[in-house]
């Protein structure tokens, strides 16, 4: 018998302006997702994922310590509490990527995994954090992420997460594969023009060389006051061959749903013997911290 998960992505606009109180931002936000999620439920999705930092906007488009109030702990803070009681309410695993307060004044872009029976497993914190172009200060905002790339078992399966910016680095993707990942998310917040061409290039070429699925998350909209661009949605899922199994709009909230068979990823890796052809002992360059 094929072993079948259903996967399920939210992509949103933005509820209000970046300059509304935030309070009210995160409250809308999170209804907001709460009743996307229950629509999900109702179409027999078994693991969810959000995008990223889903209950406010892009704030990384400004450099302003306001934003740092946003930010809570994982697990104990109030929105992981509410999400680890929907999780055990619908009886589905839900990946969710919030601004993580760990000391004060320390912060990290993390997305926390709760499975189906509401308890948390874990979390992941991104690695990789860009500080580039006009609109993406994020080393004001995020320490790079110090948990590893861990895998996490849940009633849906082995889940990764890998977040935004990281999936432009090939190292985390295989590590994740490496571990056991069977599903990977990246929850991502990117604009059109100069990444837009490798949105469907890196992530199904990550899911080819680990041989998983992956589920891409992206926003919608342009996001006031800051307007640094379109959000241009198309979040998708892609098999362990790189091909697309439903690729979202590129300008609506929208919840996609797929069909994944775990046990393909058996039948690509005995066709394609990636992990046993690889060669560790001469990637030391890599890793290497002269470059």
């Amino acid at each position: 018998m094929p072993r079948i998960v259903r996967g399920g992505l939210i992509q949103a606009t933005s509820t209000h302006d970046g300059d509304a109180p935030l309070a009210e931002i995160k409250k809308a936000m999170i209804e907001k997702h709460i009743a996307m999620t229950e629509d999900a439920a109702k179409q027999g999705v078994q693991v969810l994922c959000y995008q990223e930092i889903f209950y406010g906007p892009y704030f990384c488009a400004e450099q302003n310590i306001r934003w740092y109030e946003t930010a809570e702990r994982i697990p104990d803070g109030p929105t992981i509490q509410l999400m680890c009681e929907t999780a055990k309410r619908l009886g589905m695993v839900l990946v969710v990527p919030i601004y993580e307060v760990d000391l004060p004044g320390v912060y990290y872009n993390t997305a926390a995994v709760i499975d189906a029976d509401g308890k948390y497993l874990g979390k992941y914190r991104k690695h990789h954090i860009p500080h580039c172009q006009p609109g993406f200060w994020e080393k004001f905002y995020f320490k790079p992420g110090n948990l590893g790339y861990p895998v996490f078992e849940t009633a849906a399966g082995k889940i990764g997460v890998y977040i935004c910016y990281d999936r432009h680095f090939p190292e985390g993707a295989r590590c994740l594969g490496l571990n056991g990942a069977e599903i990977v998310f990246n929850p991502s917040a990117t604009v059109a023009g100069l990444s837009e061409y490798l949105w469907k290039l890196e992530q199904p070429a990550h899911a080819v060389a680990n041989q998983y699925y992956v589920g891409a998350i992206n926003r919608v909209g342009v996001e006031a006051p800051w307007k640094i661009g379109e959000f241009y949605g198309q979040s998708y899922f892609c098999d362990p061959r790189g091909q697309m199994l439903k690729v979202a709009s590129r300008d609506q909230d929208e919840l996609i749903v797929a069909d994944m068979d775990l046990d393909a990823i058996v039948d690509v890796r005995n066709t394609w013997q990636f992990f046993r052809d690889r060669r560790p002992e001469s990637y030391g360059a890599i890793s290497s911290t002269d470059h």
